[in-house]
């Protein structure tokens, strides 16, 4: 079928916790994001591979070359592209002020807005306290997740028999769960007073899995969210707006939602 979409460009881009490796994934749709957005700067802001899953079975599809090969033909085509490490891809690490080809790793960046605003771009995982001091804990957190995961399988399964949308269990429970939500709090916390302490006026972060983009503590926050479940992802426009987008896949003409920067 033909697509007649044009392009986008934007200034930069920044995607997160893609988790190659890990089955339940949105990959075709991250494909498909990626071939109508270009940017003068990409930033893969970590969990880009799940190297716990990987090291456990091994899962590589085809389609995780392809999307690995349009990354690398952008960076060949000029866009710079910045690699920032998380938790579950950590074994990177070793590689920080390294290059892979055109790619760069590193463990954390400023990012300079059209505007001239400074952000701090990092993973996040450095300031999740159970990552940092109970990693048991953080492998009991993402067997629960997975178990969500499968659980959505059979859920939404239902759910379009019906008619109905698809319905995220773990959104939910980020949602409605007191401890979740105060945990999703705290680490908003960490990561603004970590902004705040390096002199930028704002963060753009990845790790929880939950898209947002606020001011609420005084300073610009922005998280990019999953490609696990909700395919969303961060883009700074020519004029140095933000917005959070979601993309809803290849469906009814890759239709997308946006969210512009709060002012």
């Amino acid at each position: 079928m033909a697509e007649t979409r044009e392009v986008r460009r934007v200034r930069a881009l920044f995607i997160s916790d893609v988790h190659l490796g890990m089955r339940p994934t949105r990959v075709g749709q991250l494909i498909e994001f990626l071939r109508f957005h270009d940017a003068d700067t990409i930033y893969l802001v970590g969990d880009i591979l799940d190297g716990w899953r990987l090291a456990k079975s091994w899962h590589w599809p085809n389609e995780y070359n392809v999307l690995t090969q349009i990354l690398l033909d952008k960076a060949a085509a000029g866009t710079k592209v910045i690699y920032l490490p998380g938790n579950h891809d950590e074994f990177l690490r070793e590689y920080l002020g390294t290059y892979f080809g055109e790619v760069e790793f590193v463990d954390r960046t400023v990012h300079t807005t059209a505007q001239g605003k400074t952000y701090l771009v990092i993973h996040g995982d450095q300031f999740d306290v159970v990552v940092r001091h109970a990693k048991w804990l953080a492998y009991v957190g993402d067997w629960a997740y997975r178990f969500a995961l499968r659980v959505n399988i059979v859920i939404n399964w239902v759910r379009r028999r019906l008619g109905l949308t698809y319905w995220s269990l773990s959104a939910w429970a980020k949602h409605k769960v007191k401890n979740a939500v105060s945990v999703i709090g705290r680490f908003e916390e960490a990561l603004s007073l970590e902004a705040r302490q390096s002199g930028v006026d704002g963060v753009i972060c990845g790790h929880i899995h939950y898209a947002d983009m606020h001011d609420r503590l005084g300073i610009h926050y922005i998280n990019t969210g999953d490609w696990v479940e909700s395919c969303t992802a961060i883009v700074e426009n020519p004029d140095g707006a933000f917005e959070l987008i979601k993309w809803t896949g290849v469906q009814e003409g890759r239709r997308f939602r946006r969210r512009k920067e709060a002012t």
